[in-house]
């Protein structure tokens, strides 16, 4: 039944209007499908070549992997220096690219640039690098909100100013209903202003946080998160669907195509350490 289910999923989005056309070149590092490895994960990849070769084998363009976060200790820049050698050594000779992330506090911003620039410039032991930075945008525990915005702006044009003006660099960020007013995350999220320092956008359209259940409403509400944010940035947008382990195949499946039929140039799921057949079907399924 699971399959027919699948089956007529697919058919119904088939039949959903064209993909709108991106409103700006897309970084390479951000078309395509992507997998996810937050610090967390780190103990439980025993063998990173593995890894990269799964995803590789999958489709996976592009690995998306973080490098730290204002919740570890003052002393680390980056949590696991060797398997992030590995890691973008086995991404690398897989074919695919790496996008290092980082989510910031803006309660220490000397820290914040710090550990952005030690990402930057991680070499492997064979000196290769990152192929891309996205910055994390989605911690509130600095307030109040003008002072958050501030400081994200200011986080933003440092970071811009120290890669330069053709380095591509993407922004994470929540999705509609969590940067919209009221007692949300982010509200009233400062989209026009953030986007004069990034090329692409990754919304965290995560439908798993109790946003929509079921194929039909998960494909409304990621197509409607790509198309609110390509509106409000005027950027390509790469969307990440929500936890797989919270997630149906057909609600998996539904990501990826609502994020092909709304004009995204890429697509991805959290996370690859949750991923199983139906995770990688659905990611197939990107611009099919």
């Amino acid at each position: 039944m699971e399959a027919l289910r699948i089956a007529a999923l697919l058919v119904t989005l088939a039949l959903a209007p064209h993909p709108a056309r991106p409103t700006a070149a897309a970084p390479v590092a951000y078309s395509g499908t992507g997998a996810w490895v937050d610090r967390y994960d780190f103990v439980k990849l025993e063998d990173p070549e593995f890894a990269a070769a799964e995803m590789a084998d999958h489709g996976v363009k592009t690995l998306y992997l973080e490098t730290a976060s204002w919740r570890v200790p003052s002393s680390v820049d980056i949590v696991a220096p060797e398997q992030t050698d590995d890691l973008i050594a086995a991404a690398h000779a897989n074919g695919m690219n790496v996008v290092a992330w980082y989510l910031p506090g803006f309660v220490d911003m000397r820290a914040d640039l710090r550990r952005i620039r030690a990402a930057l410039a991680f070499r492997t032991a064979d000196g290769q690098a990152f192929d891309s930075f996205a910055l994390d945008i989605e911690a509130n525990a600095l307030n109040p909100l003008w002072r958050r915005n501030a400081a994200l702006l200011r986080l933003s044009r440092a970071i811009r100013k120290q890669v330069g003006p053709d380095y591509p660099l993407g922004a994470i960020v929540p999705d509609q209903l969590s940067t919209s007013n009221g007692n949300v995350l982010w509200p009233r999220f400062p989209y026009a202003a953030v986007a004069r320092y990034y090329d692409v956008f990754l919304p965290m359209a995560y439908s798993s946080f109790n946003r929509a259940r079921g194929s039909a409403r998960v494909y409304a509400y990621t197509a409607a998160n790509v198309r609110f944010v390509r509106r409000a940035t005027q950027r390509p947008v790469h969307v990440i669907g929500g936890l797989t382990d919270s997630m149906s195949r057909s609600e998996q499946v539904a990501v990826a195509r609502a994020a092909h039929d709304a004009g995204a140039v890429g697509a991805s799921l959290y996370k690859y350490q949750l991923y199983d057949p139906g995770s990688w079907a659905a990611l197939s399924s990107f611009g099919t």
